[in-house]
Parts: structure tokens; C-alpha cells; sequence
């Protein structure tokens, strides 16, 4: 079985977000990630400009930084970004950003890559069309997204609390994009609630041409 998911987007309360920093702290960066950082890497792209869209308290921030990028790390939780800038080393502070926001009406900022890990899912479905069209425009030729979107097999799609997409729809959205990486994960869990889940998850990298 794949890594426990988290459930952030479900709960009630500051507590939600106390449990799933709990849960995830010390977990390591996504694969999604590492996969998009490797390919800016492997081309030499260093000092990037990149974003991280629901980052918490810094699981995949902290490598972003490690890697010597600059970095715009958002949350609507301001306490998530003081855990976070409290997590930075002395070496990687002046290369981080931080702003509270909701993704749904933020404006995004010109970038070379776009990290959204297992937080699209948590915006209406009607915010994240208007971020992802944000996020298509303001992403620059080369740059990459990397990160997570529900499919409709998910027990949560199929309950009504949040939506998916089916690969037919996932195309349309990634249309005009080199599509890198992209894998269709079912998995059942226990999220840290103690709720019995079935995911279905599409992994996603794809570069801008």
C-alpha cells in the first residue's frame, strides 16, 4: 500500500490542520516533485522561480529550496508559513516568499514551476478553473507543474465532497502542455481522521513548451 494520505480539506476547525502538520511533518518531498526537479536539473536550470500552492508546512518547500530556487510559499493558514519559515535553514531564508491567500482568488504570479501536492481537490471546482487558467497563462515556456488531481473513482468524488477528473477531461486540461509524467494511482487508506478511503489519483508533471 502507498503511502497513508492526508486529509486537509474535510475537516472542521484548526484542528484539521494541526493533525495533518502531525501526520506529515518529517514525511519526505512528493515523487511529483523530485521528478520535476530532477528534469530542471538534468537541463541545468538553476535558481528557478518557482510556486508552492497549499504548501503547509514546507514538505516539499524545504527541497525546493535546498536546491537553491527561489520560492512563493502559499497558504491560507498563516500559522502553516510561520511553521514553515520557522523550518528554513539560516542559508535558504532569503531565497523564500511567503503569503497567505485563497488559491481560488489569488493572483499568480509569472513562474517556472507551479507545485500543487493534494490541494486542488480541496478548491470548488469552479475556483480551480479559474486557477488553473491563471496558472496557464503565467506559467513561462519551459516552466513545469507538478501535483495532484482527483479521478472519479474517488470515494470523495463519488460522495459528492469533492470533485474529479476522468482521463478524458484531464487531457483537455493538460492540452498544449509536453505531458512528462502522469500516473492513475487506486488506493485504499485510512486517513488521519481514522475515515476508511478509496483514492484514485492521476500524478502529475507536464512542461510548458
Amino acid at each position: 500500500m502507498v503511502e497513508q494520505k492526508a486529509d486537509k480539506a474535510t475537516e472542521d476547525g484548526a484542528s484539521r490542520w494541526h493533525r495533518y502538520w502531525e501526520v506529515t511533518a518529517g514525511r519526505p518531498p512528493r515523487p511529483t516533485l523530485l521528478f520535476a526537479l530532477d528534469r530542471f536539473d538534468a537541463e541545468g536550470r538553476s535558481g528557478i522561480e518557482a510556486l508552492d500552492l497549499g504548501c503547509g508546512i514546507g514538505r516539499d518547500s524545504l527541497e525546493i529550496l535546498r536546491r537553491g530556487h527561489r520560492l512563493l510559499a502559499v497558504d491560507r493558514e498563516p500559522e502553516a508559513l510561520e511553521r514553515l519559515r520557522a523550518r528554513v535553514p539560516p542559508e535558504d531564508r532569503a531565497r523564500l516568499r511567503t503569503e497567505v491567500a485563497d488559491l481560488e482568488q489569488w493572483e499568480v504570479p509569472a513562474a517556472d514551476l507551479v507545485n500543487a501536492s493534494f490541494v486542488l481537490h480541496a478548491l470548488s471546482r469552479e475556483g480551480f478553473d479559474r486557477l488553473w487558467r491563471r496558472i496557464v497563462a503565467r506559467l513561462r515556456p519551459g516552466g513545469r507543474v507538478a501535483g495532484h488531481l482527483l479521478g472519479p473513482e474517488d470515494s470523495w468524488v463519488k460522495r459528492g465532497r469533492s470533485w474529479g477528473v476522468d482521463r478524458a477531461q484531464l487531457d483537455r486540461l493538460l492540452a498544449g502542455f509536453v505531458v512528462e509524467r502522469l500516473e492513475e494511482e487506486e488506493d485504499d487508506s485510512v486517513t488521519p481522521r481514522g475515515e476508511a478511503k478509496h483514492w484514485h489519483i492521476w500524478h502529475i508533471v507536464a512542461r510548458r513548451p
